[in-house]
C-alpha cells in the first residue's frame, strides 16, 4: 500500500464507497471506544448517514484513497452539531482511518481538505468530541487549532467500563 500523503487522493464520498466506509467504522465499533456505537452496521444501515453529507455542504464527507491501489484509507466528516436551528452554523467534525493508514498523515490530509471546503460555508465553529485517552486524535485536533473546552467524565460505557470525552472547539473563518 502507498503510504506517502502526496499519493493519496481526497474527494467527496460516494455511494460506491459505502461498503469500505462501513468496514472502517465497524472496526472502531468492535475494537475501540473511539465511537460509542456498540453494534456494527451493514452498508444499507449506513446509507442515511452517507446521504446526510451532500457534496454542497456544510455537512460533508470526504474520503482518502490510495492513488495506486484505490484502497479507501479513511474519511472525514462535518456533521450537524445539534438539531435545533440556532446551531446550524456549528458542525461536529471527525476522522476515521483504516487501521493500516493510522500514523501516515492521512488524517491530516483529510482535515486540511475538510477545513478548506468549510471555509466557503456559513459555519462559525467546529467541535470535536474525543474519547479519552486518544493522544493521536488530540494532537491532530490541536495541530488544526482546536482548543480544549472541557471533559465530560465517565459519560459513555463500553466494554464494561466508563469513558471520558474531551471536547474541543475551533473557530472557522
Amino acid at each position: 500500500m502507498s503510504t506517502h500523503p502526496s499519493e493519496v487522493q481526497v474527494r467527496t464520498g460516494r455511494t460506491a464507497d459505502l461498503p469500505a466506509l462501513t468496514d472502517i467504522y465497524n472496526h472502531y465499533v468492535r475494537e475501540t471506544a473511539i465511537t460509542f456505537d456498540t453494534a456494527v452496521f451493514s452498508p444499507e444501515e449506513r446509507q442515511p448517514w452517507l446521504l446526510s453529507h451532500p457534496e454542497d455542504g456544510p455537512h460533508r464527507l470526504l474520503v482518502a484513497r490510495d492513488g495506486t491501489s484505490g484502497e479507501l484509507l479513511g474519511y472525514a466528516t462535518s456533521s450537524p452539531f445539534r438539531a435545533k436551528p440556532s446551531y446550524s452554523t456549528s458542525v461536529e467534525v471527525s476522522v476515521y482511518l483504516a487501521p493500516d493508514a493510522v500514523g501516515r498523515g492521512v488524517g491530516t490530509l483529510l482535515y486540511k481538505h475538510l477545513f478548506e471546503a468549510l471555509a466557503d460555508e456559513d459555519v462559525h465553529r467546529a467541535y470535536a468530541g474525543i474519547a479519552q485517552p486518544n493522544v493521536p486524535s488530540t494532537r491532530l485536533h490541536e495541530r488544526f487549532g482546536f482548543r480544549h473546552l472541557g471533559t465530560y467524565r465517565e459519560v459513555g460505557r463500553k466494554f464494561g467500563r466508563y469513558w471520558d470525552v474531551a471536547w474541543y472547539e475551533k473557530a472557522l473563518p
